[in-house]
Formats: C-alpha cells, structure tokens, sequence
C-alpha cells in the first residue's frame, strides 16, 4: 500500500513538471520539427516528465520504503509528549525562519538558496531544542501556576526558593517536623522519580526495605494534608540520566532550587557541581548540646569498641562516644571526661576516657 502511494505520488509530480517545463524543452529541440501547439505539447509534457519520473525512481523505491518504516519505527518509540515538544520548537524555528527570509528577500540568487537553508536547519534546531529542553519547560509550567500568585517583587524572590527532597530524607521522617517547626520556608518540591523509587521500595519482597517505602509515603502524605507549606509534584524526568541522584542533581540546577537530603554520597555530588544542600544530618548535629574536651559526662559503656581495650557508650540524642580503656566497664555507668570531639555529615562521634584513670594518673 506505501509503496503504491509513493509510485502514484512520483507519476503527479513528474507529470506536474513535465506539464510545466517540458513544452520550453520540446522548444529547444527544434519545435519546428514537430508543428504542434502548445495544449499538445503540454500533454506529450506531462506523460513523459509522468513516465521519466516513475521509471528513475522504481529502481530505488524498495529502499526509500525501507527508510520510511524505520522512521515510523523511530517516531513510535518517542514519547509523545517529548514529540508535541520537539513539533512545537520546530515551528517556532520556521517562523524564525520565514521572517528572516523576508529580510534576505532584496538580495538576487541569495534569496533563492538562503530561505531553504533557514528552514531546514532552524526547523531542525527547533525540533531538538524542544525535545531536549522538554524537562525545564514542564517544571516552569507545573511550578508556574504556583508561583503566579505570589507577590513578591522580582528583587525580593528568594534565588533558592525550590527545595527538592531525595528519596532518603522522606524515608528518614524528620523532614515533617523540620516542617512544622517553620525552619523550611519556600517550596518543597517532589520529583516524580522520587516518587516512582519510593514506590517501588514500598512494593519490594524485603520487609525492611517495604516498611521503609511505605514510611516514606505516609510521611509524603502528612506533609501535603496536615503541614502548612506549599508542595508541588514535579512531573518531568530527565531520561538520558538513569541514577536518581544524578536526576536531583540536575533538576537542582534548572529550578535553581536545594537539594535536601541526609545522603552523605549525595551531599558530596552537590558540593562538587555547585549545587546548594541542606543536609538534615548538619542540621541535626548543630541543635545537638555542645560538647567540649574537658568536660564530664556520665554515660553507660554498653559495648566494646574496635580498638584494643576500647568501651562504646551513647548519648540519649544517639551521639557515639568512644572510651578508651573503657572495656572493662562494660555494663556500668560510669564518669568519663571527654578529650576530642570528631563532626562530620555523618554525624558526630566523641572520644573520652573513663575519670577514674585520670585521678589514677
């Protein structure tokens, strides 16, 4: 059937340019020889451009269909919003195009090669820039009707205003109530990839793994219906990128917004390429009781550590502290005298020694 279309399509398009230029042809061959006028010859023109056309093409009309199918294989593959994208950019190109022909208009012989040019390549550039930027346009659109009633002024807009959660920070929980609390200002934003992550971690045959997932749901819902701060859902996806850190990343730099997270890898991805972070892990460590060297606290040494002769024992905030030569008091509580204190991402570890050697000492 595609292969009929294409012949009948060749024969009325030879036989239109045989219609139109093949009498001026005839001409130049003598016309004089044949005496015929010019509805004739226009006839005899259009038969011949009709048949000349249909025979140069049937030799290689087995490969255009070829070409044709997997074009259409090409374009089936595509999703179809990522193709309405790629269209809508192509015919911003072609009108970009046709205005600049009309200012090559006045030029001879340029006006005749130039115009085609422009459309083909502005029709093509336009087509990829609509399919590779289809992601930041639907986080304007999908943030834009949120951010359209605010009434800030342009040079009062926070520049971080987006804060974007990763799947992390929603299964650890905290992130509710650093809500409630009014310590998050802006909006927090729920990429849908998290959401497909979270999903599948909540449908996962590991128990664990699906108590965590349906944790991290229910503390999504508590967010939305119960906190008074705005969420939005972020619908895009960056496909050309599989890891959903990388996608944070990425989606950090278009809505030039945070990532918040407690992903010590993570926080040190977003360090690396600029990105802004608020690390729940910091935050925690900063409202915890400081502790400096010298200082006495009474723990319990409940295990033994590492190291040789070494004790752990834990603050009631879940602090780690390290005793040395605490071993032999396991199960004791006893009076230890901190001499180091060690705070990172990950979270913060004192180093102490029990008071009983210090006074043996």
């Amino acid at each position: 059937m595609l292969k009929r279309a294409f012949q009948i399509f060749f024969i009325f398009l030879g036989g239109t340019l045989g219609f139109l230029y093949m009498p001026d042809l005839i001409r130049l061959l003598r016309n004089d020889l044949f005496g015929l006028n010019e509805v004739v010859l226009s006839i005899i023109g259009m038969v011949f451009g009709a048949l000349i056309l249909y025979l140069s093409t049937a030799w290689f009309m087995d490969t255009i269909i070829v070409w044709v199918h997997k074009g259409e294989e090409l374009i089936l593959k595509i999703p179809i919003i990522d193709f309405l994208f790629g269209m809508i950019g192509m015919i911003l190109g072609l009108i970009v195009a046709a205005l600049l022909s009309q200012a090559i208009n006045i030029i001879p012989i340029v006006n005749v090669v130039v115009p085609i040019f422009l459309s083909v390549f502005l029709g093509y550039f336009g087509f990829r820039l609509g399919f590779k930027k289809r992601d930041e346009i639907v986080s304007i659109l999908s943030l834009g009707k949120l951010n359209k009633d605010k009434t800030y002024k342009k040079e009062q807009v926070p520049k971080y205003e987006h804060k974007i959660l990763d799947t992390s920070v929603i299964i650890d929980g905290r992130i509710a109530d650093i809500c409630k609390t009014g310590f998050i200002e802006g909006i927090l934003v729920i990429p849908h990839f998290v959401l497909e992550e979270l999903q599948h971690i909540a449908d996962s045959s590991d128990t664990l793994k699906r108590n965590r997932g349906r944790r991290g749901l229910d503390i999504l819902n508590k967010i939305q219906k119960e906190l008074d701060i705005n969420v939005v859902i972020y619908e895009g996806d960056f496909e050309e990128i599989q890891e959903v850190d990388s996608k944070l990343v990425k989606l950090a730099k278009v809505l030039e917004g945070k990532v918040v997270t407690n992903d010590f890898n993570l926080n040190k991805v977003c360090e690396l390429q600029g990105v802004p972070v608020l690390n729940i892990n910091d935050l925690s460590n900063a409202v915890k009781p400081v502790v400096l060297p010298g200082e006495e606290l009474n723990v319990q040494v409940i295990k033994d550590g590492k190291e040789y002769n070494q004790g752990i024992a834990y603050l009631d905030d879940g602090t780690m502290i390290v005793v040395e030569g605490g071993r032999e008091f396991i199960g004791h509580h006893i009076d230890v005298l901190v001499t180091s204190v060690l705070q990172t991402s990950a979270g913060r570890m004192i180093f102490a020694k029990p008071k009983l050697l210090e006074k043996a000492l």
